[in-house]
C-alpha cells in the first residue's frame, strides 16, 4: 500500500515497485547497492519516492537497451541534475551509437555463423543421402 507524505508526495514500498515493474525485491535492493536508487528508511522498511521510481524505470529501460549498469548510472545521474540538456542528449546519443555499432557487429557475426551452419547442414545431408543410396542400405 503506497503512502502519501504530509507534503503530498507519493511513497512506494519495495513490494509495490517490484510488482509494478515485474522484478524481484532482490533486484531493487541490488540497484540500491550500486547507487542507482536511494530509498529512505522508516524503521527497517525501505520507502521509495517518485525520484526512486523514475530512476528505477530508467534503469530498466537502459538494461533493455543493453547498457551496462555504469553507463545507466552515468546517464541517470546526468538526467537527475539540472545540467545542460543538450550535453545530456549528446552523451546519451553517443552511448546509443556505440551500442548500435556493437549490436550491428554482433548481427554480422551471427549471420556469418548461420551461413557456416547452413553449409555444414548441407554437407551432412549430402553425406546422409549418399549413405542411404549406397548399395546394401
Amino acid at each position: 500500500m503506497s503512502a502519501v507524505t504530509e507534503a503530498g508526495a507519493r511513497r512506494y514500498t519495495i513490494t509495490e515497485l517490484a510488482a509494478e515493474f515485474d522484478i524481484t525485491p532482490r533486484a531493487i535492493r541490488f540497484y540500491e547497492d550500486v547507487g542507482l536508487i536511494e530509498p529512505d528508511r522508516e524503521g527497517r522498511n525501505r520507502v521509495y519516492d517518485q525520484r526512486d521510481r523514475t530512476r528505477l524505470k530508467l534503469t530498466l529501460r537502459g538494461k533493455r537497451l543493453g547498457l551496462s549498469l555504469q553507463e545507466i548510472k552515468e546517464l541517470v545521474d546526468m538526467y537527475d541534475s539540472d545540467g545542460d540538456n543538450a550535453a545530456q542528449a549528446r552523451a546519451f546519443l553517443d552511448v546509443l551509437r556505440q551500442h548500435r555499432r556493437q549490436l550491428e557487429q554482433q548481427l554480422d557475426d551471427i549471420e556469418v555463423t548461420l551461413a557456416e551452419i547452413s553449409q555444414h547442414e548441407e554437407r551432412c545431408e549430402a553425406l546422409l543421402a549418399e549413405a542411404a543410396a549406397a548399395p546394401g542400405n
